[in-house]
């Protein structure tokens, strides 16, 4: 059985049937069905699966990231995947539903003011 973490990186490619030609077939990733919604998944499983590779990261550590969207989301799912402590900062104004989200995923969140 797969895990939600599992499925990073495993999206569907799907043909545009509308752009291809016979000479041409053009493809596209959907990356928002990674189970954090973006490609942003992929971006953080390699940076910390590198870091841990790399004796630069391990269970219990703490990665910090200023964050203003997705990329928060990826982090905070992988890095709890790991038993890694992730803190955001966030500005005020950034969307809750995502805030919720990499709380939910134990993220530790800190707001900051907007710019």
């Amino acid at each position: 059985m797969l895990r939600n973490f599992d499925l990073i990186g495993r999206t569907p490619l799907v043909q545009l049937e509308h752009y291809s030609t016979d000479r041409v077939q053009i493809f596209a990733k959907l990356e928002m069905h990674n189970p954090g919604g973006s490609v942003k998944d992929r971006l953080a499983k390699y940076l910390i699966e590198r870091a841990i590779e790399e004796g630069q990261l391990h269970p219990g550590d703490q990665i910090v990231e200023a964050t203003a969207g997705n990329t928060g989301i990826g982090l905070a799912m992988v890095a709890n995947h790991y038993d890694i402590n992730c803190v955001i900062f966030a500005p005020e104004g950034f969307s809750e539903e995502k805030i919720s989200i990499m709380r939910a995923l134990g993220a530790e969140i800190h707001r900051t003011p907007q710019a």
